[in-house]
């Protein structure tokens, strides 16, 4: 069965969608990080839940956290208060952290979803182009660190405690 969702995953978001719905949380359990990646990050455009375009070179000479999650995952859920620490703590020295949503329930949900949390991120809502301008998800959540250098550093594939990815960003920031 895992095979089968990671294959689905590599083409479409209908991979994410069973993950979530046949047990992800166990897909994701252990983080699979990819250090130094050294990949030109993509362009992409996407909404956010207002509506307003929001595109990747508005963040040139920024160091961005790039967030695959949704709203119905657990390990997504719990890295949100890590990441609005994060963007409160470093946004002054240059970090910019993007939530991609997943979710299909539209941008209404995932704005209350987003206020009642307390997310002081860009949330824009994703789709399958930017997903496989990324590479393709196998599950969620998964997160790229991109350097001001517009150079994807590092790739997570599922939760990682938010000392250990401050590391990372920190090494990003110098």
């Amino acid at each position: 069965m895992q095979l089968f969702i990671h294959l689905i995953g590599r083409y479409s978001l209908l991979g994410v969608v069973l993950s979530g719905l046949l047990g992800g949380a166990a897909l994701i359990a252990a983080p699979d990080t990819k250090p130094a990646l050294a990949l030109p990050a993509p362009t992409w455009q996407l909404f956010d839940l207002a509506g307003q375009a929001v595109s990747s070179d508005q963040f040139k000479g920024k160091v961005v956290v790039v967030d695959f999650w949704a709203t119905w995952c657990p390990p997504c859920v719990a890295e949100i208060p890590g990441y609005i620490a994060l963007q409160k703590k470093y946004a002054a020295q240059g970090l910019v952290i993007i939530g991609v949503s997943l979710d299909r329930k539209g941008p209404s949900a995932v704005r209350e979803f987003a206020i009642a949390r307390g997310m002081n991120y860009t949330i824009v809502m994703g789709d399958d182009a930017s997903v496989e301008a990324f590479g393709g998800i196998d599950a969620i959540p998964t997160t790229f660190l991109i350097n001001r250098r517009g150079v994807i550093v590092h790739k997570k594939i599922g939760a990682l405690s938010s000392e250990e990815y401050e590391k990372l960003v920190q090494q990003a920031l110098q």
